[in-house]
């Protein structure tokens, strides 16, 4: 026996090969890819029609057949591992329907290579916009949220340490311009992706005089690959998503890690509700944040397909391959379906997240996250060095810790003495000064830089995210309408040709 694809081969494909490369690759491509691989075949169709490349007769009956298939869907397809791939396997399906001349006058001035990296495209772009409504999604509810609890009082953290007092408002907006800056990088990439490969054959064009930005067009793409080796080698807009997708499960893996901490009953700052949570098969009174440890270990998993497709590109030469261009996109796809699944869960989890106010008040007034004020009003008030004042703040605190005394125990007497101690004179910060700074409600207000977490700049920046999250939702919907509106004229076109009646 032959082969079924190729007069070349004088052999059938070794079983071994059909089992391990051929049949799993059909069986996880065929199905997710036959949408895009009939609206490839119907633009290439009406290209070579519109470049009078293709006999009117045989473009109306390879439409009709084209049609028909679409109808009975990718289950109407006998998959054949000895055809090799989706293409060979939707061609023999499609040469039955319309006749083996006829069926056959399709491939025309293209290749594997091109369709495949068209395909890529196409898929990757709708991926892409999915990825990039999710983040979206993600956005508007970090932004509610701090709106709501803008003035909510909390201890900051650097170094899992208290740090200074914040507001959730302002964690919550720091997340909203992290998640932000993950949207940017995606709409980035989805730029790069708006060129269509497809006219570049093999590797090096054809000698047809074929119309390659009328496919793009009908594809929904804005212009086609400038160099043909490039269109079929390159699948840097994957990556390019990637990395964006691998950066964006970074935050919130890191967002997860604050909580996850946040919610032990050691912090007691954030609770979750039961349906969010999990529970132990043996410890009765147990609450396990079981969607905090899916968000952090995601992202090692994200992490890894990325590497994973990178190393299947190492080494690969500048043009089309099976490892550079198949076995590196395999990643792709099960990253852009985990980020999804993800982001879904990050909505839920800052949706569900509740600060307790109390204790987060409490411990910013009691765990020392006022000290560096007290140290500026040394500065600001009596004329202290900034460093002596950090000696001598840092002294007070070590008193007070050696006494048990909690932060808003300090008393104007302890702040004096070990200022003038520090600088050998005599020092008088008065006891305002001091409950002024040691009150964490004080300190926010207080933080009025640009950036800091005053709830005046906190509202100011909340109106300057929902206008910008407003806007990057108005271009997302723009480009799904652009690509939605190409489909359906291609459709109707493609609908019109096989409506002519035959000659």
């Amino acid at each position: 026996m032959k082969s079924k694809v190729s007069g070349r081969l004088q052999q059938v494909s070794a079983q071994e090969v059909c089992d391990h490369i051929y049949l799993p690759r059909l069986n996880r491509e065929f199905t997710s890819g036959f949408d895009y691989l009939s609206d490839i075949n119907q633009a290439h169709l009406l290209m070579l029609l519109h470049a009078g490349l293709m006999p009117r007769e045989s473009a109306i009956r390879l439409a009709q057949a084209l049609l028909k298939m679409e109808q009975d869907g990718p289950s109407a397809v006998p998959l054949d591992p000895q055809r090799e791939d989706a293409y060979f396997n939707y061609e023999a399906q499609l040469m039955r329907l319309a006749g083996s001349d006829v069926g056959g006058r399709l491939h025309v001035a293209r290749s594997r290579n091109d369709i495949l990296a068209t395909h890529d495209r196409l898929r990757a772009r709708n991926a892409g916009l999915d990825v990039l409504d999710a983040l979206n999604n993600v956005r508007e509810v970090a932004i509610s949220r701090a709106q709501e609890y803008a003035n909510v009082v909390m201890p900051g953290y650097t170094h899992l340490q208290s740090a200074q007092p914040i507001t959730y408002g302002h964690y919550l907006i720091a997340a909203a311009d992290a998640i932000a800056r993950d949207a940017a990088r995606i709409e980035q990439a989805l730029q790069h992706i708006d060129a269509c490969p497809l006219g570049a054959g093999a590797l090096a064009g054809t000698t047809f005089p074929i119309q390659r930005d009328h496919t793009a067009r009908l594809l929904g793409f804005d212009h086609s690959v400038a160099n043909s080796l490039d269109a079929v080698a390159s699948r840097d807009f994957a990556w390019e998503l990637m990395s964006a997708m691998t950066i964006a499960s970074l935050t919130w893996g890191r967002i997860a890690q604050d909580f996850y901490v946040w919610a032990t009953p050691e912090f007691g700052l954030i609770e979750f509700p039961d349906r969010v949570a999990g529970t132990s098969s043996i410890m009765p009174q147990k609450k396990n944040p079981v969607v905090l440890e899916y968000l952090k270990g995601k992202t090692s998993h994200l992490i890894a397909l990325f590497t994973a497709s990178m190393t299947a590109v190492k080494g690969t030469h500048f043009t089309h391959s099976g490892d550079g261009n198949r076995e590196s996109m395999r990643s792709f796809w099960e990253s852009s379906d985990e980020c999804i699944r993800c982001l879904t869960l990050f909505r839920l989890v800052l949706e569900s997240a509740q600060p307790v106010e109390q204790t987060m008040l409490h411990k910013a007034r009691t765990n020392f996250s006022t000290a560096t004020d007290l140290a500026d009003a040394l500065v600001r008030e009596v004329g202290l060095s900034f460093r002596e004042a950090h000696h001598a703040v840092g002294a007070v605190v070590y008193q007070a810790i050696e006494g048990g005394l909690a932060a808003d125990q300090i008393t104007v007497d302890m702040v004096n003495a070990a200022a003038s101690e520090q600088c050998g004179r005599d020092i008088r910060l008065d006891a305002a000064s001091v409950r002024r700074c040691l009150d964490p409600l004080a300190s926010i207000q207080a933080r009025s830089a640009h950036g800091g977490p005053a709830p005046a700049l906190a509202s100011q920046r909340i109106g300057e995210l929902h206008v910008a999250l407003t806007e990057a939702r108005r271009l997302a919907a723009a480009h799904r309408t652009a690509v939605a509106a190409a489909r359906v004229s291609l459709k109707q076109k493609v609908a019109e040709l096989a409506a002519t009646p035959l000659p």
